[in-house]
């Protein structure tokens, strides 16, 4: 149960979903409630399916490239606190021209629910705790991150622009210190390694 903690928690941090809620307002304005549902449902089932896809995958892909995990844990980590500093300094995640017909698909599934920060975690999850488990957190985070979606409006209403904002830098924070463990458990792994 322990290791699906250690799972679920970076997840939890990666996907911040009360995070991406202003954004998730923005694009879906004006949808009345039906379509919003199909949204969400498309955005939720897009975001599973990648982010399983990089678990069952990504570990592979690294031995074909003759990736070690301390390497991956080290470009891992760096691009993890890459992401997490851009978040806090600018605040604001960027906004670009959808299709309402893909909406729930891209950009909403992907990147803002399953983007770089999630995708890293998989992989580094996958390979230090196993694929069972970092699918099984990955895919209930995802859920949850469908169900926020769901109570978008009354969560924003209840914690305000600001609060929102808040609950974001938080997650970013947390974010900037698993990059920085990520960093500092492969960096020690690499000179156990080269003794």
């Amino acid at each position: 149960m322990n290791t699906f903690w250690l799972c679920f928690v970076p997840l939890f941090v990666a996907v911040d979903a009360v995070g991406v809620l202003p954004m998730f307002l923005s694009l879906t304005d004006g949808l009345d409630a039906k379509r919003l549902r199909t949204v969400i449902i498309q955005s939720v089932l897009t975001a599973a399916t990648v982010a399983v896809v990089f678990v069952l995958a990504g570990p592979i892909l690294l031995r074909f490239m003759g990736i070690t995990v301390p390497d991956f844990m080290l470009a891992g980590g760096l691009l993890l606190l890459a992401i997490s500093l851009n978040s806090l300094l600018t605040g604001e995640k960027k906004q670009r021209e959808v299709d309402i017909s893909s909406l729930g698909a891209v950009p909403i599934g992907i990147p803002l629910i399953t983007g770089p920060a999630v995708l890293t975690t998989c992989i580094l999850l996958a390979t230090t705790h196993g694929k069972v488990i970092t699918s099984i957190a990955v895919i209930l985070n995802i859920a949850i991150a469908g169900l926020i979606f769901g109570f978008a409006e009354p969560i924003t209403k209840r914690l305000g622009r600001t609060g929102s904002k808040a609950v974001s830098k938080v997650a970013s924070m947390l974010l900037a210190a698993i990059a920085v463990m990520l960093m500092r458990k492969g960096l020690f792994a690499m000179l156990a390694a080269a003794q």
